[in-house]
């Protein structure tokens, strides 16, 4: 599945490196709502997979943290 590649992905990263895709992923979740809102965004399931994307990055940070 793709989000096991991206949580695999994710796990080779450092916090540091994470927190940078944190703020990207924001920044894409920020600008697919803002096409949303002014009907620009055809697919809509992209606003999905990136608040998705967002709690995946999340929970490996958690992860590495605590371990």
């Amino acid at each position: 599945m793709k989000s096991n590649k991206f949580t695999e992905e994710m796990n080779l990263k450092t916090i540091d490196q994470l927190k940078v895709e944190l703020v990207n992923a924001k920044k894409e979740l920020f600008d697919l709502r803002f096409k949303n809102a002014t009907n620009q965004l055809d697919n809509t399931s992209k606003i999905t997979k990136a608040r998705k994307n967002i709690a995946r990055i999340q929970t490996v940070m958690t992860m590495k943290e605590n371990a």
